[in-house]
């Protein structure tokens, strides 16, 4: 049994016992306490007058109002949760990723208090959650359009390890547009690690889309074994990037994106960094790269707090993050 504090009426009845003339012995018994407690309980709260319960019980409440709380949230861990959260990471993924590391157990719902306590006072780290009160839009369409995509093979006939998520080597992919049609990303998400590629694009052409798609994955094209695409034209050359990678490619259905749903919310976290407002013809690889490594760099509660570039290199033995950076500096 844990320790619990005194009660008044066990503080009243050690006064009564004393008065009474009982040792403390034989009233830590009748309460069944230990001796120690009763005649550590005397000691501490002993006035002028004597051991009075009332006196003894204030005296109890001010020693435990003024001892020292165990404070959770000090300046080192703000400062890290404030970083983690100018990085995008949800505080989900923070609080997990702290008690991963052992540096300190949190709740998640701590750390959101924490933000609007910030917010209250006029602070900005709100603005770095994903949901700000936005309201999710259902997106409905008709499922026989006619794709044009040549030789096309329906997710249907996909591998099962693919849709169970049991072994790496499953991708998929989409493109994000700019605002005006002005350019767009490719973007490569490998369902069992959350790994992320991308690329920009002067255009959203089936020729600039397999070409970076083939520059992305050649380099772990041993972990590629299925590439599962949106309906877009961009994507019509699937046949030649299946004959550069040696992997299969497959589709999803029409209006059907949570078919892809890993690259789907992926593309989701992609737009906090290049928002649908903004042009996307100007941006830079470097750019991109860079914020694609701040995805990569998160760690994620169902990969038990692994980032996606610690999951894939566990199950590849590729450091990927060094194959990225390479590619920037050739």
């Amino acid at each position: 049994m844990g320790y619990k504090h005194l009660s008044l009426a066990e503080r009243h009845y050690i006064q009564v016992g004393r008065k009474m003339g009982k040792s403390l012995s034989q009233i830590a018994s009748e309460l069944n306490r230990s001796p120690s407690t009763v005649s550590r309980e005397v000691k501490r709260n002993m006035g002028l007058r004597g051991y009075r319960h009332q006196q003894a019980d204030r005296m109890a409440q001010m020693r435990h109002k003024a001892k020292s709380k165990h404070v959770k949230l000090t300046p080192e861990n703000r400062w890290i949760i404030d970083t983690c959260l100018r990085y995008y990471w949800s505080p989900e993924q923070i609080a997990g990723r702290l008690k991963k590391m052992k540096i300190i157990s949190l709740h998640h719902e701590t750390i959101y208090q924490y933000i609007l306590r910030d917010k209250r006072r006029g602070g900005k780290l709100y603005t770095y959650l994903r949901h700000q009160n936005k309201t999710y839009r259902k997106r409905y369409g008709s499922a026989h359009n006619r794709t044009g995509i040549p030789n096309r093979r329906d997710i249907s006939d996909r591998p099962a390890e693919a849709n169970n998520r049991t072994k790496v080597g499953h991708w998929e992919a989409d493109t994000i547009i700019g605002n005006q049609h002005q350019g767009a990303i490719v973007t490569l998400d490998e369902r069992k690690t959350k790994l992320r590629f991308a690329a920009p694009l002067l255009r959203k052409k089936a020729a600039y889309a397999t070409a970076a798609i083939n520059a992305l994955l050649l380099p772990v094209s041993n972990y590629v074994k299925t590439i599962t695409f949106d309906n877009g034209k961009e994507f019509v050359q699937h046949e030649d990037i299946a004959k550069t990678i040696v992997c299969d490619t497959f589709f999803a259905r029409p209006y059907h994106s949570w078919e892809r749903g890993q690259n789907e919310n992926a593309n989701g976290l992609l737009r906090q960094y290049f928002p649908k407002k903004m042009k996307l013809n100007n941006i830079s690889i470097e750019q991109v790269f860079s914020a694609v490594d701040d995805l990569n760099n998160r760690p994620r509660k169902c990969l038990k707090f692994k980032t996606p570039y610690e999951a894939f290199q566990d199950a590849t033995g590729i450091d990927v993050r060094r194959i990225l950076r390479c590619a920037l500096i050739t």
